[in-house]
């Protein structure tokens, strides 16, 4: 059964934040809230994580997987930046977009599209999940909880814990979620394309 950690959505306390990071170096998959909507994440390392992610979302092999990140000097050890792009993204973040950019090494190859050789990459707004990232020192791979036959993903932290009891190790509580899952902004091609219209306004990449 997953276990179930509530924590408090402006001012996550740090034992609850400890205990998750250890769970994750421990080969968790954690159920989390975001400031878009709910999503699954483990370590980059994880030797499960992503194969258990596949499973629960009934993704294929090429899936682009998102880094979250906790801060711009982060997200720029895993990805290339032009000047163009540098000011862009640091302008958005932290907020509800994920940037598919060109990967660097530090990317798993198996993580990076397998033609492009790019990946997602986000800062999020979050208390909790700043803290989360600032505890464990390194990105989160992380995908949407969007279920198959699902139009959204789940809101509600019980909910979440009841569809995915057996499949993931812990569920994050820190309040209610957004429904909307990032905007997607693709610079592969080296001007910015927006695939994907949610949480974060569309209009400063149009």
């Amino acid at each position: 059964m997953a276990r179930f950690v509530e924590v408090h959505p402006q001012n996550p306390q740090p034992r609850a934040v400890a205990q998750l990071v250890a769970m994750l170096r421990d080969d968790a998959l954690i159920a989390y809230p975001t400031d878009s909507c709910y999503a699954l994440g483990c370590r980059l390392d994880s030797h499960t994580g992503a194969d258990r992610i596949r499973r629960i979302r009934h993704l294929g092999e090429r899936h682009h997987f998102t880094l979250v990140c906790a801060d711009f000097a982060q997200l720029g050890q895993f990805v290339h930046l032009d000047n163009v792009q540098f000011r862009a993204v640091k302008a958005a973040t932290p907020n509800p977009y994920t940037f598919v950019l060109p990967a660097t090494k530090e990317v798993p190859r198996r993580f990076a599209h397998p033609r492009k050789k790019t990946v997602g990459v986000r800062i999020p707004d979050h208390p909790f999940v700043r803290a989360l990232l600032a505890e464990l020192g390194e990105p989160l791979l992380s995908s949407t909880l969007l279920l198959p036959g699902h139009e959204e993903p789940p809101t509600d932290a019980w909910a979440v814990k009841e569809e995915l009891d057996h499949v993931v190790d812990a569920v994050v509580d820190a309040g209610d979620c957004g429904t909307e899952p990032t905007t997607v902004v693709d610079w592969s091609e080296g001007y910015p394309e927006v695939t994907r219209v949610g949480a974060g306004d569309p209009d400063r990449f149009g």
